[in-house]
């Protein structure tokens, strides 16, 4: 399965599980993001700003 369509599943998800259950998933992550600097955000950010 292709990196997009494993993007798309999980974006869709998210979505009903925030329409049906009103929590602040994105809030979530960012504080997860924020507290413990994961590698993969690293490499993400360093992605984006290299080129």
């Amino acid at each position: 399965m292709a990196l997009q369509t494993k993007c798309l599943i999980g974006l869709v998800m998210l979505a009903v599980v925030d329409a049906v259950i009103p929590f602040p998933i994105l809030g979530m992550i960012l504080i997860y993001v924020v507290l413990q600097k994961p590698l993969w955000f690293r490499k993400m950010v360093g992605e984006l700003y290299e080129g």
